[in-house]
């Protein structure tokens, strides 16, 4: 669209409102909403207490065909991982970065031949650590960086998640609110990732595929 154009159609719709360019209270108040960042509607379906949140996430995440499992602390999730590999007939391979989230976590105490690092598309399995959970959809938020590189949530065919159970909130908003006070006003990972389940599409002729742009297998695994 080119800038005569834009123009235009933005004068139409000033004058339908009432508006003109550059109204100082108008950009004021677009000012404040982006300074403080206000949530939108929040459902009433996620706001629950910790175990039946918890509950509702696992319960949305099964629906979404992830299968889930927990866990009481970090050095149980080697043998879970191990577990559910064995379990599918899959290959005793895994590819993770480095969370230190993940440091309890011994490997070597299981047969599994890890490698660490981005995938660069010929891995079948990968762990990686989830940012958190949405009770209400059942969907874990992955943000980008060295502990746990992107790739890994979408190249390869298996994909392993870890999630604390603290961090399983009730809405989408209580996430970002948890991103921005760690990352500061104004900074964000490179990418944020939301993944419910396995990948699917059911484009062509309505027929469902799994693992269309991504993983076939999501497993989550529910820390504490």
């Amino acid at each position: 669209m080119s800038g005569s154009s834009r123009d235009a159609i933005l004068s139409r719709i000033r004058h339908a409102n009432g508006g003109r360019p550059y109204d100082p209270a108008r950009q004021a108040v677009v000012d404040a909403r982006l300074a403080e960042a206000p949530p939108g509607v929040i459902p009433a379906r996620g706001q629950l207490d910790p175990e039946a949140r918890l509950a509702l996430f696992i319960d949305m995440a099964t629906r979404a065909s992830a299968t889930v499992v927990r866990v009481s602390n970090y050095a149980a999730v080697p043998e879970a991982v191990a577990d559910w590999l064995r379990q599918n007939n899959f290959p005793a391979t895994l590819r993770m970065g480095a969370d230190p989230r993940l440091a309890p976590a011994d490997f070597g105490a299981t047969a599994l031949d890890v490698t660490t690092g981005a995938s660069s598309g010929g891995d079948l399995n990968a762990l990686s650590h989830a940012e958190g959970g949405i009770a209400e959809t059942g969907t874990l938020m992955f943000v980008s960086g060295p502990g746990n590189p992107t790739s890994l949530n979408f190249l390869p065919e298996n994909h392993v998640a870890v999630v604390a159970a603290g961090d399983v909130v009730g809405d989408m908003e209580a996430l970002w609110s948890t991103v921005r006070s760690r990352e500061g006003k104004g900074q964000m990972p490179r990418s944020v990732n939301f993944v419910t389940g396995p990948s699917r599409s059911a484009d062509i002729e309505q027929t469902l595929l799994l693992g269309a742009h991504g993983p076939r297998a999501l497993h989550i695994i529910v820390v504490g």
